[in-house]
């Protein structure tokens, strides 16, 4: 028998029992249509985190103080010291220093009460310098940043984040109105882009950014300390160079010589751990897909098992007119196979359709992978093939005596 013969004879048997066939591909349409959106929901999950970090900067690296201890002995979380200052930021920029870094924008950042007519509105107050937008990849949708010639002479400007400027400003445009600080009356000349990201526990649309020099005449701070030192490498190739010129400048500095007072995190850092957790919960629904594609299989060999026990005299038929054990075996496992693939054909639609539809849900972006869609097509066949093989070979093991003499 021709393999063209064997698959018409397959499809035909299939057809036969139409309802049949429908129930056993059920369990393997629902596991694959369970991996596909897993496997998406994943996918999306870990993309949208990646663009929330990608918004906080390009090629970015973030240098943070260390933690501080007061005189009881207790010690302070990171970031809670201030070791790093603008000179150490010079440092940085200095291409001699470190030829690997493109930018430096130094910050520091508090608490403040703005206050706009009769609104008010509590927001991070950020002392910034000219390069901050360009070094934080952040562009501005109306007015301009501040300049370096503003920065020197602690001009009273600020630019607003858009939800600190939609806070503040409900009609009309904020630029040129003017919002009061700490006691001292700010300019508003531009207002940033939204980026949707966020840094820590702050949104980076709800921030009020001014000179680094009006920041510590409003706040009182000291004049070199900075609480952030942003790093903009030369390209993403470069990031570990640049990690490593960072971290050798700033030991120098300081005179480290053991643990160091400062750490510096990169996008990959921050990347790989926002995205752990969801790679657990991916393992974890996979897997709980997995048992209902186990389920699917074992139905397809319990059907295909019905199958050989209903046609047993066929089989011994075809034995009696030559039909080898060959023969008998492949058209069993052409039968599962095609139930195997139909159901992983479905899965696959149904999957598809159902990711589609889950963005407009639950606000939650999902990816429709094609090599996880291509591997869940190779499993269902293979679940197919795996589960037919023992009904197959038990067709095949048939005595035709046997086979003919049954009722």
């Amino acid at each position: 028998m021709s393999w063209a013969e064997t698959l018409r004879t397959a499809l035909d048997a299939v057809r036969a029992h139409r309802l049949r066939s429908a129930l056993t591909m059920l369990g393997i349409v629902i596991g694959i249509s369970s991996v596909i959106v897993t496997v998406g929901l994943g996918q999306g999950a870990q993309q949208q985190v990646r663009d929330q970090i990608d918004a906080l900067g390009s090629n970015l690296l973030i240098v943070s103080p260390g933690s501080s201890t007061d005189d009881s002995g207790t010690r302070g979380g990171f970031g809670s010291a201030t070791t790093l200052t603008l000179a150490d930021a010079d440092a940085l920029a200095d291409p001699e220093v470190a030829p690997d870094i493109a930018a430096v924008a130094p910050v520091s950042s508090s608490n403040a009460s703005l206050t706009a007519g009769s609104t008010n509105w509590s927001t991070r107050l950020v002392g910034a310098t000219p390069e901050w937008p360009s070094v934080r990849a952040r562009e501005l949708t109306a007015g301009r940043f501040f300049t370096a010639e503003e920065m020197a002479g602690a001009a009273s400007v600020v630019v607003l984040a858009p939800d600190t400027a939609a806070e503040l400003f409900t009609v009309g445009s904020p630029l040129g109105q003017s919002v009061t600080v700490g006691g001292r009356s700010l300019t508003v000349i531009g207002v940033l882009a939204s980026s949707g990201a966020t840094e820590v526990s702050a949104s980076e649309d709800d921030q009020a950014l001014v000179p680094m020099t009006t920041a510590q005449q409003i706040t009182g701070a000291s004049a070199d300390s900075v609480s952030t030192i942003y790093v903009e490498a030369q390209s993403a190739d470069w990031l570990s160079a640049a990690f490593q010129e960072i971290t050798s400048t700033l030991s120098t500095r300081h005179g480290i010589t053991e643990e160091a007072d400062f750490t510096v995190s990169t996008q990959e850092s921050l990347v790989e751990t926002a995205n752990s957790t969801n790679k657990t919960m991916t393992v974890l629904l996979a897997g709980v897909a997995a048992i209902s594609l186990l389920v699917g299989g074992i139905g397809v060999m319990n059907i295909m098992l019905v199958s050989v026990s209903e046609r047993i005299k066929e089989i011994g038929l075809r034995k009696a007119l030559g039909a080898t054990p060959a023969v008998i075996r492949r058209q069993f496992l052409t039968e599962a196979s095609i139930l195997g693939l139909a159901g992983g054909a479905f899965g696959v639609l149904i999957g598809a359709i159902v990711a589609r539809m889950l963005p407009g849900l639950i606000d939650q972006p999902v990816s429709i992978s094609p090599t996880a869609t291509v591997l869940a097509l190779v499993v269902a066949l293979a679940i197919g093939v795996g589960f037919g093989v023992h009904p197959a070979s038990r067709a095949a093991a048939l005595a035709p005596i046997d086979a003919l003499r049954s009722e």
